[in-house]
């Protein structure tokens, strides 16, 4: 199979193009001539970009960018209410190299251009969830994919290139792939996904592959961090720098679009929330405590309420390793088997007092080097481990 130098598009520093706004008013003749009533168009207009690094805000909270670094061809995104639009995408590019551009909006900084009010970069370990939606439309007569990029970095970087990228591809079209090679497949946020690591020579990444086009889903972005902790890509101490969603375009792609996209990373976890010290209060305590023997294990799960109030039904959600399975529980329901998996609690120890606690097991099998999960969330909320 072959493979493609991943796009440069952090090597070179970005200017930040002049935002274009829309707006007008038109006056509307009725009755005589002398007759005029002043009517305006709503206040918040689609924004037409063109420039080739431009960018504009919507919904208060993300930025849309234009981003064509890969051809001297015409793109011209519409910014929307909610999402935006490639409304041209001029040329082609070769399907074996480089995409034309990544138009795309997002939560957090690219190249200094921060969102407004984000919270990113935060610390992995200090995120307790990172809840997404996205909804794509697609076209025919293109070649592209749908890809939703997460950047980790070892610092809280808001300029320049991040050493680990998540692409999500939610769809792709013609013969294009991901940089590297497949190297298995996983299950995350419930889902089936082809694998694919490497390196474009300035950073890692991680591919996500959809065996069939998604149109629309609701997921944790942690899911997908956890995976590249667990993989060595990134480390619990590293940030999370930038989320975001988009298309790259190989071949034409005018209609594609981003309907609608929410972003938002809500700290709870262990570490601290920013470069200064400083731990949150966490509401539950993991222990883990596995028994291995060569290619299968058994682990022990206590999970202790260090709120102040009680816990009436409880769901433990953590990532396996790469190569590990479940193939049998006790006292919890685990599914599914590999991949982000959720213990739920029984009928008869679904709650767990204030200082109290409950325990579940499972016995599983691996492949490689055993490895812990890295994160454990209880209902959401992630805990502190040890």
């Amino acid at each position: 199979m072959k493979t493609f130098l991943h796009p440069t598009r952090h090597r070179v520093r970005r200017r930040l193009g002049a935002l274009r706004t829309a707006a007008t008013a038109a006056l509307v003749a009725l009755g005589s001539l002398t007759a005029l009533v002043t009517a305006t168009e709503p206040a918040r207009a689609d924004t037409l970009i063109c420039d080739q690094y431009g960018s504009t805000t919507i919904q208060g909270r993300y930025v849309v960018q234009n981003n064509r670094w890969g051809t001297s061809a015409t793109q011209c995104v519409t910014a929307t209410a909610t999402g935006f639009e490639l409304t041209r995408a001029d040329g082609s590019v070769p399907t074996n190299g480089a995409p034309k551009s990544y138009p795309s909006v997002y939560n957090g900084c690219h190249y200094t251009n921060c969102s407004p009010g984000t919270n990113l970069p935060m610390r992995i370990d200090a995120i307790g969830s990172a809840p997404s939606a996205i909804t794509y439309g697609y076209v025919g007569g293109a070649v592209y994919n749908a890809s939703y990029d997460i950047w980790l970095d070892p610092t809280p970087r808001t300029d320049g290139v991040n050493r680990t990228e998540i692409m999500i591809w939610f769809h792709r079209t013609g013969p294009v792939q991901p940089i590297g090679s497949p190297t298995g497949t996983a299950t995350v946020g419930g889902r089936a996904w082809e694998v694919w690591t490497g390196s474009n020579g300035t950073n890692d990444v991680i591919s996500f592959v959809a065996p069939s086009a998604i149109s629309s889903w609701n997921f944790d972005v942690m899911d997908f961090v956890d995976q590249a902790v667990s993989r060595g890509l990134a480390g619990p101490s590293w940030y999370l720098t930038s989320i975001q969603a988009g298309f790259e375009p190989w071949q034409n792609g005018a209609g594609l679009r981003v309907d609608s996209f929410s972003s938002a990373v809500h700290a709870g976890g262990t570490g601290p929330t920013d470069p200064d010290p400083g731990t949150p209060a966490t509401a539950c305590r993991v222990t883990y405590s596995p028994n291995v023997w060569p290619g299968g294990f058994t682990t022990d799960v206590k999970v202790a309420n260090t709120g102040s109030a009680p816990v009436d039904g409880w769901r433990v959600a953590f990532a396996l390793p790469a190569g590990q399975s479940v193939t049998h529980a006790w006292n919890a329901t685990v599914t599914p088997a590999a991949g982000t998996v959720t213990a739920t609690s029984t009928a008869s120890n679904a709650r767990i007092a204030p200082g109290g606690s409950q325990s579940f097991g499972f016995q599983g099998t691996y492949a490689g080097t055993f490895a812990r999960p890295a994160r454990f969330t209880l209902n959401g909320t992630a805990c502190a481990v040890g």
